[in-house]
């Protein structure tokens, strides 16, 4: 995979760049983490599991122009993910993120997460993009409504109240 410059991101303390393989050590820390990934659709992951998805997620970028960032320190540390996927449920594209445990409250998820969901606005030229959140998780809540997203849904899954969170960029055209 070619990286395209345009799909790399750098905030004041953050360089998100799209997930490759030479990342699949990190994802499986994170992904195998129940601290860290245990509330993510899915749940925590298998290695092979991560292995798999990165595969995938490593083609969305060729076929999207958006998918999976690796969010590190500007030093190189990594710190977690951040993402822009279509949802399987049909929702639409979601924001999603998750941190490392040792690297929250910081501030970083908000930073990564704000810098997804203006990328996706104003570079993959997206409308509206989704966020899912259980009622129970207030930190990923805290964390939406402090990038602008507002919740505008709710559903039942597994016995949990879920909200779906949106932003929604309105344009000249309509």
């Amino acid at each position: 995979m070619t990286i395209t410059p345009a799909w790399i991101i750098a905030t004041g303390r953050l360089r998100l760049t799209p997930v490759g393989y030479w990342d699949l050590r990190d994802l499986v820390r994170l992904k195998s983490d129940p601290r860290a990934y245990a509330l993510m659709l899915g749940g925590v992951r298998s290695a092979s599991q991560v292995a798999e998805e990165l595969a995938h997620e490593i083609q969305d970028w060729g076929r999207y122009g958006f998918g999976v960032w690796a969010v590190r320190a500007h030093r190189g540390k990594f710190l977690g993910i951040v993402a822009l996927q279509h949802r399987p449920d049909g929702l639409g594209v979601a924001l999603r993120f998750a941190m490392l445990p040792d690297v929250r409250g910081a501030g970083l998820a908000v930073e990564a997460a704000g810098a997804a969901r203006r990328f996706g606005h104003e570079v993959a030229g997206l409308p509206r993009i989704v966020a899912v959140a259980r009622e129970s998780n207030f930190a990923s809540r805290a964390v939406l409504g402090a990038i602008g997203m507002s919740e505008c849904a709710r559903f039942p899954r597994l016995g949990e109240t879920m909200l779906i969170y949106q932003s929604v960029c309105y344009t000249d055209e309509g």
